[in-house]
C-alpha cells in the first residue's frame, strides 16, 4: 500500500514537472520576408531564398521580434563597404560645404557688405598697380636723361661711360621688372573677381529674395 502511495506521488511530481518546463519552454520564432519576385514567404526557420534580404523573426503574436540582416558574399560586403565609405565621404562634404557657407553667410550678411569687401580687395590691388605705375614713371625719366648722355654715342654705344652703360642696363630691367609686375597684379584682381563671384553664387540663395523696392519704401 505503502509502495502504491509512493508511486502516486512519483507519477504527479514528474506530470507537474512536465507541465511546467511545457510553459516555460519559449514558444518557436516564425520568419517571414518577401522573395525577388515580390511574394510574402512563411517558415519556421530563416528563409534560404530571402538570404540576400532582410527577413523578420515575428513571435507567435505577430509581433517582430528581431530583424535578420541578408547573408553577403565576400565581394558583395566589400562593395557594400565600399559604398559605406562612399557615403560617409560625401556626407563629410556636405557638412563641410554647410559649415562653410554658414561663415560665409556670418561674414557677408548680405549683398552690400559683399560688394563692400570685393571694392576694398580690388582697392589694394589697385594701390599697388599705381605705385608700379608711377615707378615707370620715374624710370622713365632716368631713361631720357641717360639717353641724352648717350647721344654722342649714338652710332657705338660700347664706347660710352661704363658707369652710364651700367645705368642704361639698370633702368631696362627695374622697367622690365615692373611691367611683369602690373602683369602680375593685373591677374591677381581677375583672381579676386573670381573668388567674390563663386561667393556670390553661393550666397544669393542663402540671402533670399531681395526686397521689392515697394516693400522697402516707408509707409
Amino acid at each position: 500500500m505503502l509502495a502504491v502511495a509512493s508511486f502516486s506521488l512519483l507519477a504527479a511530481t514528474l506530470l507537474s514537472g512536465a507541465a511546467h518546463a511545457q510553459k516555460d519552454a519559449p514558444a518557436g520564432g516564425i520568419y517571414t520576408c518577401t522573395d525577388a519576385r515580390g511574394r510574402t514567404l512563411t517558415a519556421d526557420r530563416p528563409i534560404a531564398d530571402c538570404s540576400d534580404r532582410e527577413q523578420r523573426e515575428l513571435s507567435p503574436s505577430g509581433l517582430t521580434r528581431r530583424k535578420i540582416e541578408p547573408t553577403y558574399s565576400a565581394r558583395e560586403m566589400a562593395e557594400r563597404e565600399d559604398r559605406a565609405r562612399e557615403a560617409a565621404v560625401q556626407a563629410a562634404k556636405a557638412t563641410d560645404e554647410r559649415r562653410r557657407e554658414r561663415a560665409l553667410l556670418v561674414r557677408y550678411p548680405s549683398a552690400a557688405s559683399h560688394d563692400r569687401e570685393r571694392n576694398q580687395a580690388l582697392s589694394q590691388v589697385d594701390a599697388v598697380i599705381q605705385a608700379a605705375q608711377k615707378r615707370i614713371a620715374e624710370l622713365s625719366e632716368d631713361r631720357k636723361k641717360i639717353d641724352e648722355e648717350l647721344e654722342f654715342y649714338k652710332a657705338d654705344t660700347s664706347k660710352a661711360p661704363g658707369a652710364t652703360r651700367r645705368k642704361l642696363e639698370d633702368n631696362t630691367q627695374s622697367m622690365a621688372v615692373q611691367n611683369r609686375f602690373i602683369t602680375e597684379q593685373e591677374e591677381e584682381k581677375k583672381r579676386v573677381n573670381a573668388r567674390f563671384d563663386e561667393e556670390r553664387a553661393r550666397l544669393k540663395p542663402l540671402w533670399g529674395p531681395a526686397p521689392s523696392a515697394a516693400a522697402a519704401a516707408p509707409r
